[in-house]
């Protein structure tokens, strides 16, 4: 096999620059770890090259990238990675740099010397091993010491941008649960109290000016505080999670439903099907399973704008003296606000 070369001499100044260069100018792990795959390459006359993830969820090692290789030489040097004795599991197991003229990777990338080197990050005092950098040479190759330096400084550097790479995606996916939190109920996954009074005023913004409808329903689970008391709080929990399956599998896609505090739920519902999707919902929810040996029913209040209230406050207040009646009607029953009015 013949490997494209384009190895001409750098000096120290110009692979500082290039490598610096590699980890400023992109934060896609895959392209920085490509250009510093390059720069050692053509640092020590290597035409081929590989850098190897370890990934601490899963087992072995996961070619990254890739210098020097057409497609079937790369798919034959990912396999050779998990050949028994192979120089580059070994390096990562042992994180020790080694050199090899022979081995799974040398036959499966058509190359006659192999240096490869482990990357490694320290934190809190323990090393972390986070893969491998290989360079090859396809002519006999006796490795120098300035050549070894090299590599060490580049794997070094390799590392860090893995590293960097890892950090920032836990801090991304940090921000998006505590971001998730704010806007969440932990018990049911459900949107939360605030959620519900943004997303209220917002569709009460946008019914105003469309002179549509919007609808608020507040359901309860009946009889909660003596199922609570008689079977505890796992079996208390166990309904609430019940009830907010049902009630987010019974409502259209442009209402939202969250959970309004203690046993409480409530969906804002626009357009004027606020009645129809809160009597499926009970419908949905008589149909549960017993839980802890008693049945599971909810009452409902619900109120329209601009009929019943043209605020939050006022809808809220008139859907929550509807749900009073219907729980006083002897549960599982919806009342309509405006029937008070009458």
């Amino acid at each position: 096999m013949t490997h494209e070369s384009g190895t001409e001499s750098h000096s120290p100044t110009t692979i500082l620059a290039e490598v610096a260069g590699a980890l400023a100018r992109t934060d896609d792990l895959d392209a920085g770890l490509g250009q510093l795959l390059t720069v050692a390459g053509t640092g020590v006359g290597a035409p081929v090259g590989a850098v190897y993830l370890q990934d601490p969820d899963r087992a072995g090692l996961q070619l990254a990238v890739t210098i020097g290789l057409d497609p079937a030489h790369r798919a034959a040097v990912e396999d050779a990675v998990g050949v028994e004795g192979d120089t580059v599991g070994v390096v990562a197991r042992d994180r020790v740099a080694g050199f090899a003229t022979s081995g799974a990777f040398v036959a499966a990338a058509g190359v006659v010397a192999l240096s490869a080197r482990p990357l490694l990050i320290a934190r809190g005092g323990v090393e972390l091993p986070l893969g491998v950098l290989a360079l090859a040479w396809d002519e006999a190759h006796v490795e120098s010491s300035d050549e070894a330096a090299l590599l060490d400084a580049i794997a070094g550097l390799c590392a860090i941008a893995i590293d960097r790479n890892r950090l920032a995606a836990m801090v991304a996916e940090r921000s998006e649960w505590f971001e998730r939190m704010a806007h969440t109920d932990p018990l049911t996954g459900l949107a939360n109290q605030r959620t519900f009074a943004r997303v209220l005023e917002l569709e009460l913004a946008r019914a105003g000016r469309q002179g549509s409808e919007v609808s608020v329903a507040i359901f309860d689970v009946d009889d909660f505080a003596a199922m609570n008391a008689e079977q505890g709080h796992q079996t208390g929990d166990d309904i609430l999670r019940s009830v907010a399956a049902v009630l987010a599998e019974s409502v259209r896609l442009v209402d939202t439903v969250a959970r309004y505090g203690g046993d409480e739920f409530v969906v804002v519902a626009p357009g004027a099907a606020g009645a129809l999707v809160a009597q499926r919902v009970l419908s949905s929810i008589g149909a549960l399973a017993p839980v802890g040996g008693h049945a599971v029913t909810v009452s409902a209040g619900v109120a329209r704008f601009p009929t019943d209230g043209t605020t939050a406050d006022d809808l809220v207040s008139a859907a929550d003296a509807a749900l009073v009646r219907a729980r006083a009607s002897g549960g599982g029953k919806m009342e309509i606000a405006a029937v008070e009015a009458g």
